[in-house]
């Protein structure tokens, strides 16, 4: 049967708004593509960041650009080649992993060799705001067992502790979103220290972070702004302890494992990460996140409403995906 693609945007709101040092959103836009052969279809879903120089517009178009290739029945691996990483590549990459896992009546979890993957604990995030209402949020999610806090101001030793105040046993992950300064990082560095922060993400901005190297790092660094495609991993070592791989920023769950192994081989420790999407995004990253360190797959839980199916959630734990939704 011939192949053909669909190629749809949809928009989902967000519970409340969601705010980063960059700014804030109350809507989460996606980009799902579908590809058909007649009887079987694959899914997947990307979310394209401005931050990485993307919209809607040019990740639709960069799906459609790709058109012929994919209804000539392109594989996963010439993709890689025929699609740079990013958004665009990460919704067909996962769209082909679904299709063939209908094809051969299996899973995405056995093509990817991953036997019988569990729940994980996911983190759920804290919105950046005054220290007194990131407490009170800390506060209303403290029965989760690990946060992400979202921090990036010129003086953030106030919110960690008001987000420790909050939120006494839970584990902590600071996201900075490249809103430190050389400046002010030995402060930050020593109230995350004082409060038992577990991880900081991405402190510097990309390409200015390489005085990470010569500095006392009294907790884990994770890379996220900094690291998009295995080539970017050897550059890292020695400033950072962990990277932070998310299916958005590989271009897919093919290179997002190629990522993971390289990253391992290295001695950095593994953060799988996620855009805010729906549970088409995550199911995905679920299988990449199979004993990873750190993981932060809470996209649907942000959101008003999720796609149905959706994935299982449980108090702190993510669930694998049924096959009705993904793979």
């Amino acid at each position: 049967m011939p192949i053909s693609l669909a190629v749809t945007v949809e928009h989902f709101p967000i519970a409340g708004t969601f705010t980063i040092s960059r700014g804030s959103k109350t809507t989460a836009s996606v980009v799902t593509c579908r590809i058909t052969d007649g009887e079987i279809s694959g899914r997947g879903e990307c979310v394209p960041y401005a931050r990485y120089g993307e919209s809607i517009e040019q990740v639709t178009g960069a799906i459609e650009a790709t058109r012929p290739l994919i209804e000539a029945g392109i594989s996963r691996a010439a993709l890689q080649r025929a699609m740079k990483p990013g958004a665009a590549r990460n919704a067909v990459d996962c769209a082909l992993w679904d299709m063939e896992a209908k094809r051969g009546r299996t899973t995405a979890a056995a093509l990817a060799g991953i036997a019988d993957p569990v729940p994980l604990t996911t983190a759920y995030t804290i919105s950046l705001a005054e220290p007194e209402e990131m407490m009170a949020q800390a506060a209303r999610y403290a029965h989760r067992a690990l946060l992400k806090v979202k921090v990036g101001t010129a003086d953030d030793t106030s919110r960690i502790r008001a987000v420790r105040g909050g939120a006494p046993e839970s584990r902590i992950i600071l996201d900075a979103n490249e809103g430190w300064t050389a400046e002010n990082l030995a402060a930050h560095f020593a109230a995350c220290a004082e409060n038992g922060v577990a991880l900081v993400e991405q402190p510097l901005p990309a390409g200015r972070d390489e005085i990470l190297a010569s500095v006392p790092r009294p907790v884990p660094v994770c890379a996220d702004e900094s690291v998009h495609a295995t080539e970017d991993l050897e550059r890292l070592v020695g400033r950072y302890d962990a990277v932070n791989i998310k299916l958005d920023k590989t271009g897919g769950l093919t290179e997002a494992l190629r990522m993971r192994r390289a990253a391992e081989a290295l001695g950095l420790k593994i953060m799988v990460g996620c855009m805010v999407g729906s549970s088409l995004a995550m199911a995905p990253a679920v299988l990449l996140a199979q004993g990873a360190d750190f993981v932060d797959l809470d996209g649907p839980l942000l959101l008003a409403e999720d796609r149905a199916p959706g994935l299982r959630y449980e108090a702190s734990l993510v669930f694998p995906p049924e096959t009705s939704l993904w793979g």
